[in-house]
């Protein structure tokens, strides 16, 4: 892995729930002298391909921060918690959905 770190470009990742992007970058970083840095912030919570850039690539980062994105998600309707995220206590709940 570290001889594939050591080359300028841009590196997909699956990043896990629970991880926040910093975190990856630090992970990977670890493994490389050389710059880095994510192309989008995705939530703690979500998981999913975050695009990292490595060396010179993070000039280029710009276009893919830019570009079109699609996401997917699943939600519950139903459920209000404290925190308005899946980890929050239900504070309410409602039967009709």
């Amino acid at each position: 892995m570290q001889k594939m770190l050591n080359k300028d470009g841009f590196l997909l990742i699956h990043k896990p729930s629970g991880m926040t992007s910093r975190q990856a970058v630090d992970r990977i970083k670890k493994h490389t002298n050389k710059k880095i840095g994510h192309t989008g912030t995705l939530d703690p919570l979500a998981t999913g391909v975050l695009v990292l850039a490595i060396g010179e690539a993070t000039k280029f980062s710009r276009w893919v921060i830019a570009a079109d994105k699609s996401y997917h998600a699943t939600i519950q309707l139903g459920h209000q918690t404290d925190t308005d995220d899946a980890l929050g206590e239900v504070i309410a709940q409602s039967d009709l959905v």
